[in-house]
């Protein structure tokens, strides 16, 4: 049975940051992320900020504003039926959170994260506007439950070198379904018969329960972000 430290890949941590200088993060930052693949800042949205998001995504929950994706429309586990079953409406995400309001669009360029994010991946900093410019919602009691993967299978870039920058609008705890994360898994290699047809990392498999054994939650207040590796 494989272990965790034989999964690792073998191309060694940089020692040092690409850049000279780097511009907001610490260099054990810097380090910490290399080594284990997700940094938290806390409260680095402004609450003014965060209220403002926080009323943009209500209003678009409340009022159904599309586009929508559906938890009834992935079929993932305790998802709903169909749309036409009990729950069926439940929202899983509000696409096109950039094009919603101006307040992801300025804060999305603000120095406060693009200066974070090029100290990690360089002077030039690109955003993507398809599958991840969303709101994610989990609601209570119809919200599915998601398999352990990485979001670098929804993209077809020759480098795996994303970053997700994940937002907290409200409290994120374990009770409520705070997102999990296993350190060092952005350094892993597996084969593809680890992964489902839908590339979710298989549970069921033992040598795949000992890696995930070592996850960790990821608690969250308001205003916090998570940034880890895609």
């Amino acid at each position: 049975m494989d272990t965790v430290a034989d999964l690792l890949d073998p191309v060694p941590t940089p020692a040092s940051p690409p850049n000279e200088k780097l511009r907001r993060l610490s260099v054990a930052e810097w380090e910490r992320f290399q080594r284990d693949g997700f940094l938290v800042f806390r409260q680095l949205i402004p609450a003014a900020v965060r209220e403002q998001m926080l009323a943009v995504t209500l209003d678009g929950v409340e009022r159904e504003i599309g586009p929508i994706e559906y938890e009834a429309e992935l079929h993932y586990p305790g998802a709903p039926a169909s749309l036409a079953a009990e729950g069926g409406r439940t929202i899983r995400r509000l696409k096109q959170a950039h094009s919603r309001h101006s307040v992801f669009t300025q804060w999305l360029s603000d120095r406060e994260l693009t200066d974070r994010l090029a100290d990690l991946l360089g002077p030039r900093v690109v955003m993507p506007l398809a599958h991840h410019n969303c709101i994610m919602t989990k609601q209570p009691k119809f919200s599915s439950d998601t398999g352990w993967h990485q979001d670098i299978r929804y993209w077809a870039y020759q480098r795996p070198d994303l970053i997700s920058v994940w937002i907290s609008l409200v409290p994120e705890r374990v009770e409520n379904g705070c997102l999990r994360v296993i350190p060092g898994s952005h350094r892993m290699s597996f084969d593809r018969s680890r992964f489902d047809e839908s590339l979710f990392f298989r549970s069921d498999l033992p040598e795949n329960q000992a890696v995930i054994a070592n996850a960790v939650p990821v608690e969250l207040d308001p205003g916090d972000v998570l940034f880890f590796h895609a």
